[in-house]
This record gives C-alpha cells, structure tokens and sequence, in this order.
C-alpha cells in the first residue's frame, strides 16, 4: 500500500530553519509532482508551494524567498526547507503527491507534521 509520511516538524525560535520531509512508500513509481499545504487552528488549509518534473517551483507569497521546495525520486522523497520562520508559520504540514505508476498518476496525501514556531 502506498503511503505518504511527514518527518521533520517541531518547535523552532523566530528566525529558525526547519527541514520537513515527505517519504512515499509501498511501490514502484515515481514523483510526478508534490506540494506541501499547512493548516492553522482555526483556519482553513492554505497552499504553500508546488513542485513539478523536479525543477518547476511555484510559492504562496508568504512564503517566497524563505521556502525551497524539491524532490528527489532516488529516495522517493520530498522536501520543504523552511529558513527566517515566523509565528505565523506555525501550523500541520501536509504534503500531497502525485505519483506515476505505469503511465497512470495517483493522488497521495501524507499525515501531517506540527511546526510550531515560538520564544
């Protein structure tokens, strides 16, 4: 079975940096496209940045110039760089794939990973 897990959350001071990582198992295929989203409490969940063909990035305006997004199919994995954190940043982290398998693309979502960024 086929399956999406966050790594890397946790509790950061203003100004820090973070790594999450997306790992897909359970198969044989390959990262078409992933995206990372982040929910709030109390708020809905919101786009943060999109990644397709390993090189096409795409970032919400919150996030630009803090966030790098990338993949790297060799290890089925995704990743979300986050420097210069904010308060505001503190939310679950979700990543979502698409992942080709015989020509076909699937729609993956991964459980999500608590960024809390605090003093």
């Amino acid at each position: 079975q086929v399956q999406l897990v966050e790594s890397g959350g946790g509790l950061v001071q203003p100004g820090g940096s973070l790594r999450l990582s997306c790992a897909a198992s359970g198969g044989a295929f390959s990262i078409n496209a992933m995206g990372w989203y982040r929910q709030a409490p109390g708020k809905q969940r919101e786009w943060v940045a999109t990644i397709t063909g390993g090189s096409m990035a795409n970032y919400a305006d919150s996030v630009k110039g803090r966030f790098t997004i990338s993949t790297d199919n060799a290890k089925n994995t995704g990743y979300l760089q986050m420097n210069s954190l904010k308060p505001e940043d503190t939310a679950v982290y979700y990543c979502n794939a698409i992942l080709l398998r015989s020509g076909l693309g699937y729609d993956y979502w991964g459980q999500g990973t608590q960024v809390t960024v605090s003093s």
